[in-house]
């Protein structure tokens, strides 16, 4: 006899079991670009957790890129973190956007921070130079 069948002669419907994730420890991720603040909380693994962005706030246009949208994001992606019971975070930052500052005080105000790193990528020699012109 199979599960379903057995399912349908009880005529009761069985809720699957939902077990509530608890992380301790988490990583936020911060891409401040020019145009938009992206966040993504992570677990230390790598296995995202939440995330958030100024245009997903609500902000539209020129509001997307102020320090005050970037915080709202930050707010938004860590309260999730925080019902799961977060309490120490490391912040990786990326870019060079308005709301790098105001973003990485959002995460200070609802959690510990062990660790703040600059991870913007920096060109070592940059792009090969155009080949000389011969006239």
């Amino acid at each position: 006899m199979s599960v379903k069948s057995s399912l349908k002669k009880t005529g009761k419907k069985v809720k699957a079991k939902v077990k509530k994730l608890h992380v301790p420890r988490i990583v936020v991720h911060i891409t401040a670009s020019f145009n938009n603040t992206l966040v993504t909380v992570t677990r230390p693994e790598g296995d995202a957790v939440s995330w958030s962005s100024a245009g997903a706030c609500g902000f539209k246009g020129a509001r997307k890129s102020t320090p005050f949208a970037a915080q709202t994001a930050v707010e938004t992606a860590c309260k999730i973190a925080k019902d799961m019971g977060a309490t120490i975070a490391d912040v990786l930052v990326r870019g060079p956007g308005n709301g790098r500052e105001a973003a990485v005080r959002a995460v200070a105000s609802l959690f510990d921070i062990s660790s703040i790193k600059d991870i913007t990528p920096i060109p070592h020699n940059g792009v090969r130079k155009k080949k000389e012109r011969r006239v």
